[in-house]
């Protein structure tokens, strides 16, 4: 299987907006592949790269960043704190 290029398609921040957006809609898979490698206890520069395609050796903050808040955001979802606009 060919690897995923790293690229830009994720936003840097994750939204924080009180109700699910289109962009939530959009990373659903990726939003649980984050949790799982969290509960796993991965690194997040590996998850960073190979999950939302930043090369954290390249753009340290932005991957640390978008990482970070894009994980938040899907502890948020899956607590159940979310709801639909």
């Amino acid at each position: 299987m060919p690897k995923m290029p790293l690229n830009a398609h994720f936003a840097d921040t994750a939204p924080t907006s009180s109700v699910l957006t289109a962009y939530d809609e959009h990373c659903m898979l990726t939003y649980i592949r984050l949790l799982d490698a969290s509960a796993d206890g991965a690194d997040w520069r590996e998850v960073a790269r190979s999950v939302l395609h930043i090369d954290p050796e390249q753009e340290p903050e932005r991957a640390f960043r978008a990482w970070a808040t894009h994980l938040a955001r899907a502890r948020w979802m899956s607590r159940g704190s979310c709801r639909s606009a």
